[in-house]
């Protein structure tokens, strides 16, 4: 799996095992980063079948009966469907690819732990190994302030219950990134 572009939309990824609470982080982080001023969006990756349609819908009765894709649209959002039988993991690049056009200020991972970007990791120790921390692609990890578990001297330490440290340290990375690119 290629690395993701350096040159694009600045692209973190949020790792941590399985329960650690990585949606519960991004729920309360996303507010926060835009009242910092960011245009967030966010790739989640899922790993079994799922559908965001309704059974019965024009839209469901449409993609069920081949169309690839199907936009659906309203002044207040769309959503676009695409059948993937067959298909083989999601390609991040892919995926990062179709947000561009967007134009978000940073796009946020959740999932794809394996692909080579850089990484924000969530760890609890009651909840997975700490192998998920060996990755050399991650810059900070988050951690609940009383862990005592040692990080690599230029992996940054954040308190996993401290909204704005985590904000900050994600609005100074995106700044940091825009400013290489």
């Amino acid at each position: 799996m290629p690395a993701i572009d350096e040159h694009v939309t600045p692209t973190l990824g949020i790792a941590a095992w399985s329960g650690t609470g990585k949606t519960t982080l991004l729920t309360a982080l996303l507010p926060r980063l835009r009242e910092l001023g960011l245009r967030v969006a966010v790739i989640k990756h899922a790993h079994h079948s799922f559908d965001v349609d309704v059974p019965g819908k024009d839209s469901y009765r449409l993609r069920e009966a081949g169309a690839a894709p199907v936009l659906v649209a309203s002044r207040e959002r769309f959503a676009l469907m695409q059948e993937t039988p067959g298909q083989a993991e999601p390609d991040l690049n892919q995926l990062v690819a179709m947000l561009r056009p967007q134009a978000p200020d940073l796009i946020l991972v959740e999932g794809f732990k394996a692909w080579p970007l850089p990484k924000l990791a969530l760890y609890r120790e009651e909840v997975g190994e700490a192998t998920l921390l060996d990755d050399p692609y991650i810059e900070a990890v988050a951690l609940p302030a009383a862990s005592t578990l040692a990080l690599a001297g230029s992996v940054e330490r954040l308190d996993l219950d401290n909204i704005e440290e985590i904000a900050q340290w994600v609005l100074a990375w995106q700044k940091a990134w825009s400013m290489r690119a």
